[in-house]
């Protein structure tokens, strides 16, 4: 379900991200959603600079900004309040503008998601390369059976630009501000759907970089949407325990043991 789709060569002041693969628009959204930041909320992201071709493979330059990605331990309370800044600049951003840009929603969106994950649970999975076969049937039973009763998910409110892929090694942290790279499948988004995607997502949720409770107060999050991103978060951890299935990308790149994590996690999340 998730492919590698680029390569980075870096410059000392540019970055030149050359796509794999582009069926899916990556290097247009990622070029849209880049120059609407830098129109409307600058800093947030790097400036797009220009486009190219590198052999038949299509190319998008930026500048190469300063800071380090986060690795794998929690955020500081200045990180936190940094990122919370960054992600409501985005939010920010005017849907007219965002639609001036013909930047559509983003990919994986709360229209799409919830039908997309009715269906994956079904494909055929061999639970047997599971250290825990059991345990990890009873989270794919239990995220079907969760989807099967149509949960009244909240109804999505696209007011803002999202990032859509927060693994901490996409934001930069250069001591006092983050910044924010790798658009290729953002867009138009639900602010509360998005922040519980980023704190479900297993690159930061495992090291517990990200406290849901403090990002949704650095972001501004109002009591009620607040509960909205925690009534989306059990659609993201399906999601997860999705990709987590053998055969899947991310069974291979994590720790045996990871799936069964997962599993565990999705059951805590819908007591």
């Amino acid at each position: 379900m998730q492919k590698h789709t680029h390569d980075l060569v870096f410059t000392a002041d540019e970055v030149h991200k050359r796509f794999v693969t582009w069926d899916d628009g990556e290097a247009d959204r990622e070029w849209r959603c880049l120059s609407a930041i830098h129109e409307h909320a600058r800093g947030v992201a790097p400036r797009p600079l220009r486009r190219e071709m590198w052999g038949s493979r299509p190319v998008v330059v930026t500048e190469r900004l300063p800071g380090d990605p986060l690795g794998d331990r929690p955020l500081s309370a200045e990180q936190t309040v940094a990122l919370g800044r960054a992600l409501s600049r985005l939010y920010a951003i005017p849907v007219d503008a965002i639609a001036a840009a013909a930047i559509t929603e983003r990919r994986y969106g709360p229209s799409t998601l919830p039908q997309l994950l009715s269906q994956w649970p079904d494909e055929p999975y061999d639970l047997s390369q599971c250290r825990e076969r059991a345990e990890v049937a009873i989270g794919v039973d239990t995220a079907r059976a969760w989807l099967e009763d149509s949960p009244a998910l909240p109804e999505p409110r696209l007011v803002g630009l999202g990032i859509s892929d927060l693994n901490p090694a996409n934001i930069l942290w250069d001591g006092e501000s983050c910044r924010l790279v790798d658009f290729e499948d953002g867009g138009l988004t639900d602010p509360s759907y998005d922040l519980a995607d980023h704190v479900e997502h297993i690159a930061g949720r495992l090291s517990g970089v990200f406290d849901a409770d403090r990002l949704a107060d650095a972001v501004g999050l109002s009591p009620e949407d607040r509960a909205r991103m925690q009534a989306y978060r059990p659609l993201w951890a399906i999601f997860w325990l999705v990709m987590l299935l053998p055969g899947n990308g991310a069974f291979r790149r994590n720790p045996p043991g990871t799936t069964e994590v997962q599993a565990r996690h999705l059951m805590r999340l819908l007591r």
